[in-house]
């Protein structure tokens, strides 16, 4: 099914307009959505349009967006980001969250055309089949970047399995989710500066020389650290929670539980 169909479809459910609507939910339709054709540029005052779900193969037609914040495009056809860039010549769209999660046929390489999302500020890509992070040079405001259950091993071209390539968002980057992949060192992990929460269970980081770089960040104070070698050993001694709050004192919450410091418990008994 082509998207003016299923917009003609959604106007008579809703009595909406979709030309004028802010919200338009095009999720899960049957027939699926196979082709954005140039309907999609009409939706002039839409600021979150959701298209999950469907069977679109490339993401074309989005000149005329000019109020879109919200993007959800998550399991799709789609293989590349190409065609979020404007044919005008202008950067791709203006939306500041952007969800690819769980595409088919997963993605698997991220091209250079992810270096046109200048305005996102949250990126999802997990459950797709990327290995190798690159191209994140003009990313300047992306603050949350989920990657989890994907097949990474290395944040650049190089053939290690660490963070290294992080540091074109080192500023910016607020919260970084990256559980269920195949990360052992977490070497270049101190570009990342501004770090508060950061997701990496199911990992396979194996010794405290790694997690003691994790000390290198400053605003970190939440951790999920599960499914690790390192956590499962510690877990199954005792005294994980102990040992790894002591290596890092800025933490409030580990695994999911709250940090309780020590001078708080005393403090409480006192009173």
């Amino acid at each position: 099914m082509a998207l003016k169909e299923a917009l003609s479809r959604w106007e008579k459910k809703t009595g909406e307009k979709a030309s004028e609507a802010k919200e338009i939910k095009l999720y899960g339709q049957i027939p699926p959505i196979e082709k954005l054709d140039p309907s999609l540029s009409t939706l002039t005052n839409c600021e979150k349009l959701s298209l999950s779900t469907n069977c679109i193969e490339k993401m074309t037609n989005f000149n005329g967006l000019k109020n879109l914040k919200i993007l959800s495009l998550g399991r799709n056809n789609i293989k590349s980001f190409s065609g979020l860039e404007k044919k005008t010549g202008e950067k791709a769209s203006e939306a500041k969250e952007i969800k690819l999660y769980g595409q088919i046929p997963p993605i698997e390489k991220l091209d250079p055309s992810l270096s046109t999302l200048t305005n996102c500020e949250k990126l999802s890509l997990s459950t797709n089949c990327i290995e190798k992070m690159t191209n994140f040079n003009g990313l300047k405001n992306l603050k949350i970047l989920s990657l989890g259950r994907n097949n990474i091993k290395s944040f650049s071209g190089c053939n290690i399995k660490s963070f290294s390539g992080l540091e074109p968002i080192g500023d910016t980057l607020v919260e970084l989710w990256v559980s269920y992949n195949l990360i052992e060192k977490l070497s270049g992990v101190h570009y990342l500066r501004n770090l508060k929460v950061l997701y990496m269970s199911n990992n396979l980081v194996k010794d405290w020389a790694e997690f003691t770089k994790l000390a290198m960040l400053p605003q970190l104070v939440d951790l999920v650290f599960v499914g690790n070698p390192l956590q499962e050993k510690n877990a199954s001694a005792g005294g994980w929670m102990e040992k790894a709050c002591k290596k890092l004192p800025n933490l409030k919450k580990l695994d999911g539980n709250l940090v309780i410091k020590q001078e708080e418990e005393e403090g409480e008994a006192d009173g």
